[in-house]
């Protein structure tokens, strides 16, 4: 998709509706877009642009989103269609009788709904593998070695890369839309979970599930937060000077590979550069994060409760992996579950006076650039590993109750590098505005 298509453009006349969601269902059919699309919606797609098309010529408002094409991760309900999660254990399935809140929030802007997303099964990794519909290959491989998408959103990052959608509707647990954003050079916006309803959605945890998007930029991000919230973020537009950050040494820096430390490093000296104020330090804090995670932590108990009868059931339609990452949490008693939320909201305060007074945190999105495909699906051992060390740095925003955002780095032509910038519950403006500054002064640098 042509990265100049945008809502202005069409609501101007240059672009038509109906020309942007043909040339998005083009991309959707091509190679790059292979097992991308559980199913597609490409005759309501059609009418709505028609409808866009004709508002426009009665010269009536145009709603935020008007003509722009958007994927759905098959988490969310959309009318007329079933959702299954990308799993063959919910292939009973029947139609949606309703749209979810947020699918009928991108539906009321305009958007053009293309299509239901591939996704780790259930949601429930970040590698992004689907041994049921197949794994969408990172459209940054290079030519011979598939990459991995990243997940869990993995089909809805591929679809915006490509060009098969403006943005992508997914769902963030614990990094499944900074993920893959980071691995594709996206951006992914996190926000404060009570910010977004998850009514009419498959969850992975009730606890931390957050409906989110996907985007090309951060303007753009703001643009599908304000829609998916039905809220006006209030930005400042504060200079990149004016804005107090911090760079956490603890974890988040861990056993970074070269090429993301170099991208990493080199963002931090553009921004200093620029005038940006960046402190080290050290929150220790973040080394207990592991500890809520020992026992499974919120995911695996939420899953387990959700998904313990379909289980019992059809437990040969499950990934095998992920089966196992469920059952973890049939050995969490009530009490400790119990035990895990206190502990969580004594960490969170503990988290937060690290942090207060500053406007962001920065940190590398992951610790690594996409792998290989193949060596993940042959190995349960390297998938687990690698599952692990692409949730490390996101999840601890999860944990946080935090909002995060993850832009591009620029690198030295290599794989893509995320960089993310990050805060507490509901510092989503101020995480926002921080990264329209960071973006500008990074597009800056790698020109």
């Amino acid at each position: 998709m042509d990265t100049q298509i945008n809502p202005q453009i069409v609501a101007s006349g240059a672009l038509s509706a109906a020309d942007a969601i043909d040339r998005a269902l083009a991309a959707a059919d091509g190679p790059a877009c292979h097992q991308v699309f559980i199913r597609r919606f490409d005759g309501q797609a059609r009418a709505a642009a028609r409808a866009i098309d004709l508002w426009r010529e009665a010269a009536i408002p145009l709603p935020p989103l008007a003509g722009m094409p958007v994927s759905v991760k098959d988490l969310f309900d959309v009318a007329g269609h079933p959702t299954t999660a990308a799993s063959k254990a919910m292939a009973d399935a029947t139609p949606a009788a309703q749209d979810c809140t947020a699918v009928a929030r991108l539906r009321a802007a305009g958007a053009l709904l293309v299509g239901h997303t591939n996704l780790s099964e259930f949601a429930f990794s970040g590698v992004g593998i689907n041994p049921h519909h197949g794994t969408p290959v990172n459209p940054c491989s290079p030519s011979g070695t598939p990459l991995i998408p990243g997940g869990s959103t993995s089909g809805g990052a591929v679809s915006v890369a490509t060009g098969a959608a403006f943005a992508a509707l997914g769902s963030d647990t614990g990094g499944s839309i900074r993920i893959p954003a980071a691995l594709q050079g996206l951006v992914g916006f996190k926000n404060t979970q009570r910010l977004t309803t998850l009514d009419r959605t498959v969850p992975l945890s009730s606890t931390l599930d957050t409906a989110c998007a996907i985007t090309r930029t951060v303007g753009d991000a703001v643009l599908l937060h304000g829609v998916l919230a039905a809220r006006a973020p209030r930005l400042l537009w504060r200079p990149i000077a004016a804005l107090r950050l911090a760079v956490p040494r603890t974890l988040m820096l861990d056993a970074l590979e070269p090429p993301v430390a170099r991208a990493f490093d080199a963002a931090l000296s553009a921004l200093r550069a620029a005038g940006a104020r960046v402190d080290d330090i050290v929150l220790p804090q973040l080394a207990d994060v592991a500890a809520l995670f020992a026992q499974g932590g919120f995911a695996a108990a939420e899953s387990w409760a959700w998904h313990r009868r379909r289980l019992a059931e059809r437990e040969a339609d499950y990934d095998p992996r992920v089966a196992m990452r469920i059952r973890r949490g049939a050995a969490m008693s009530a009490a400790d579950y119990i035990d895990l939320h206190h502990a969580r909201n004594v960490w969170i305060a503990r988290m937060e006076a690290g942090i207060r007074g500053y406007d962001a945190l920065l940190s590398p999105t992951l610790p690594m650039v996409a792998p290989p495909m193949a060596p993940l699906q042959a190995s349960d051992d390297r998938f687990m590993a690698t599952n692990l060390l692409l949730l490390r740095n996101p999840s601890a925003v999860n944990m946080l109750d935090g909002c995060a955002l993850s832009l591009p780095c620029p690198t030295d032509g290599g794989l893509p590098v995320g960089l993310m910038v990050w805060g507490p519950a509901l510092a989503d403006d101020g995480v926002l505005e921080a990264s329209l500054a960071i973006e500008a002064v990074l597009l800056r640098s790698a020109a």
